[in-house]
């Protein structure tokens, strides 16, 4: 009886909806969910304990960069969803020229009307490859997609107030990196160094899954992003408290130093290019050529971006890419604060 009994149960269990057997999972948004509802129970307690002056003057920083940012973060992520979902790759491909060195400057002008953060760019690229483009159009469309595009220039301009020559150089300098990094694959570039599977032709969205692919495309680059904004402000907070202002006065005495600082912050920080500006425009006490360094390398070469590379186009391809790719953009930014900003002091 006992095993008729346990059989019938099995067989009740496997007649049962799949859906009713999964167990609750709990995952960042009901995470999420919790801290702050503890945050809110607990709020004069924790009220109390950082009432620090340090502590409210990092707080200020942090949430002034958030609040500015984000708007443009969700901008540029439901764009770049849009992209994705209703942009065949099909049709970049055929404003192309067939010369790869004219395709190169086309494609950096493409990222002005084409924009998308840094994450959807890499997989744009890797679609654009798929169909056929010339891989050094592909990979200049990457570079200037997330550094050119109109929601990075006026976030950009609101970030500096009153400095249009910032908007001009952050977009002359980065357009500069992605078309001679273009150029450079062009000229040396093997295709053996980009993995077989880059190369293989992508499946078109299918239309009645359109509007699934934006609203994916979007809610995925919202979560990376704005976990890397919140990082990047966290940090941007913390240097406004624990470095002293006398550390960055250091940097702004010598510049070259304060170049190369900035550009390996960038690296690190590995912010979306819709809100390092914000970031940028918060250390006040560093002149304007480094964080115009920052701002132009940031989008072009940074740690989370290396290992999208990596993992997309192969190692071969990124340990030669990025370097050349940091070198480019450092050279390119401070070119164009020298032409536009006059040194940028």
């Amino acid at each position: 009886m006992e095993t008729i009994s346990g059989n019938a149960a099995e067989e009740n269990l496997e007649s049962r909806p799949r859906g009713s057997r999964r167990r609750f999972k709990v995952t960042s948004v009901e995470v999420l969910c919790a801290i702050l509802l503890i945050a809110i129970l607990a709020q004069g307690w924790l009220q109390r304990v950082f009432d620090v002056p340090a502590l409210r003057t990092g707080s200020t920083v942090f949430v002034a960069v958030c609040v500015q940012a984000l708007p443009f973060l969700v901008l540029g992520v439901l764009i770049s969803g849009a992209i994705a979902a209703f942009v065949p790759a099909r049709v970049l491909e055929r404003v192309l020229p067939r010369r790869a060195g004219a395709a190169v400057g086309v494609a950096g002008l493409a990222g002005v009307a084409l924009p998308g953060c840094e994450c959807a760019s890499v997989p744009v690229a890797r679609r654009l490859m798929g169909q056929g483009v010339a891989p050094a159009a592909a990979l200049t469309f990457l570079l200037a997609a997330p550094a050119v595009n109109p929601v990075v220039l006026v976030a950009t301009a609101v970030a500096f107030p009153g400095k249009p020559e910032m908007v001009l150089a952050r977009f002359l300098g980065s357009l500069a990196t992605a078309m001679v990094m273009g150029w450079l694959w062009a000229k040396w570039g093997k295709l053996e160094w980009i993995t077989e599977r880059a190369l293989r032709r992508l499946p078109e969205v299918q239309s009645g899954a359109r509007w699934k692919t934006f609203a994916e495309t979007a809610r995925t680059d919202l979560v990376e992003a704005g976990g890397f904004l919140v990082l990047g402000a966290l940090i941007s907070s913390a240097l406004g408290v624990l470095v002293p202002a006398k550390w960055f006065g250091v940097l702004g005495d010598q510049i070259v130093l304060g170049v190369l600082v900035m550009a390996a912050l960038a690296v690190v920080l590995a912010l979306c290019s819709e809100a390092d500006a914000f970031v940028a425009a918060s250390l006040s006490a560093l002149p304007m050529l480094p964080k115009l360094v920052f701002l132009v390398v940031g989008p072009a070469i940074d740690v989370k971006l290396f290992a999208l590379q990596a993992g997309t186009f192969g190692k071969s391809f990124a340990v030669r890419f990025a370097p050349v790719t940091f070198v480019v953009a450092i050279t390119c930014g401070v070119l164009a604060g020298v032409l536009v900003l006059g040194g940028g002091a």
